[in-house]
């Protein structure tokens, strides 16, 4: 558990309230694909210097897009786990082609 949310999809919609840029979503989606390539590099060449360098990679593209598009924290610095898994439900749904309607059926909910 973590604040004030009890699941992952009650903290849904606070998520998607902090990526409502567009740009900071594809910064997220390629920070993830990154941080995804080098976990497979790890895997394949069994070099674990891969999985930093993914972490830096990744979570560094989001926080740019954070702090110079969105101009919000990072919600992962107060809700940790609960960011890393909505992160990867943002990528299936971007993945998908869905996650600008998502964006939009909860705005709408406001």
């Amino acid at each position: 558990m973590e604040g004030d949310f009890r699941s992952l999809d009650e903290f849904w919609p606070f998520y998607v309230s902090q990526h409502l840029n567009p740009t900071t979503r594809r910064l997220h989606f390629t920070g993830t694909t990154i941080g995804l390539l080098c976990l497979a590099a790890s895997l394949i060449w069994n070099a674990a210097y891969w999985v930093p360098a993914g972490l830096v990679l990744s979570y560094g593209l989001a926080w740019i897009g954070h702090f110079f598009f969105e101009h919000n924290t990072p919600a992962t610095f107060e809700y940790p786990l609960y960011s890393f898994r909505a992160d990867f439900r943002m990528y299936r749904l971007m993945l998908l082609g869905r996650m600008d309607a998502e964006v939009l059926r909860l705005v709408r909910r406001r």
